[in-house]
């Protein structure tokens, strides 16, 4: 590429080929990356009065990136960790304009070199066991509903599923023979099989034979058989939890959702002593450091 190269292929060559064609990137994180360079190029057209498709690459310079990311932070309220998941989703696009404009180099360095902001991360919320216990015997199993809905949150507070990796499972996701196991394509498309306790078997292998609605393979479906949505869960797990509260009050200082029963399946791995690496493949963490909040939590309990 020239100095003066365009900003706008580049930029679209980085959804269209290392996005969406290399990384296979899921949709959720497209869409991340996506709300951050329209933000971005906003910020840039008020601030140069120049039209993205104007723009060259070389106005992309570090100071005008922290500028922005400063913006966020003091005018949009956004905070420190969505201020930094912001920054990722530019350096991606800068690692890989490294490979496509060599020419820039330096420039690309400086921003690569923006640092992320520290911040104190709250402890993890999660579960005891009377609480999760509780939780589980909430729902009405003589309907249909309440069987779904015992099934769901027994399989989430055993396998420690993501929220859109728990709406996602299909029934041929179970294998319920020997080396029982839940198979999910979770962050990054990376494939993972987490174990399901014979209990877990149990529940679910009523569940199958349970009268299929809708014409799709959802493991979990709403009343019209479609997949649930993240309200749909919400809501779930709140009229639940209220259930729940009146025999284990504790739960009514705490909001249950699906990625606290995610927490709460660490926290029990964690006091069973499984190692962190075991841990961080059981949740599908991308680095083994990610687990380490748990641990941090466990000294200061």
């Amino acid at each position: 590429m020239t100095t003066s190269a365009t900003f706008a292929p580049l930029l679209e060559r980085f959804f269209t080929d290392r996005l969406m064609r290399q990384r296979q990137a899921s949709p959720h994180t497209v869409a991340s990356y996506r709300d951050t360079f329209r933000q971005l190029l906003q910020f840039i057209q008020q601030r140069l009065h120049k039209a993205p498709s104007k723009l060259t690459f070389e106005q992309i310079d570090a100071p005008l990136i922290v500028e922005f990311l400063d913006h966020l932070e003091k005018n949009e309220g956004l905070s420190i960790r969505s201020r930094n998941l912001r920054l990722t989703a530019i350096h991606s696009f800068f690692r890989y304009a490294a490979l496509e404009t060599p020419a820039h180099s330096a420039q690309i360095q400086r921003v690569l070199a923006i640092p992320s902001k520290r911040f104190t991360r709250a402890l993890v919320r999660f579960l005891s066991r009377p609480e999760v216990d509780a939780l589980l015997a909430a729902p009405n199993r003589q309907t249909w509903l309440g069987r779904r809905d015992h099934a769901f949150i027994l399989v989430a507070a055993q396998t420690g599923l993501r929220l859109s990796e728990m709406t996602g499972l299909q029934r041929q996701d179970i294998v319920l023979g020997t080396g029982a196991h839940v198979r999910v394509i979770g962050k990054g498309r990376k494939e993972r099989c987490t174990p399901l306790a014979k209990s877990t078997v149990s529940v679910l292998n009523a569940w199958l034979k349970e009268p299929q609605r809708g014409s799709r393979q959802t493991l979990f479906p709403n009343a019209e058989g479609e997949r649930l949505t993240v309200h749909g869960v919400q809501y779930m797990l709140s009229k639940h939890s209220a259930t729940a509260s009146r025999l284990c009050p504790s739960l009514k200082q705490k909001r249950v959702t699906v990625h606290v029963l995610r927490h709460t399946v660490a926290m029990d791995l964690l006091q069973e002593g499984i190692d962190r690496a075991i841990i961080a493949l059981w949740l599908g963490h991308e680095s083994v450091e990610t687990t380490y909040m748990y641990y941090a939590q466990r000294n200061v309990m």
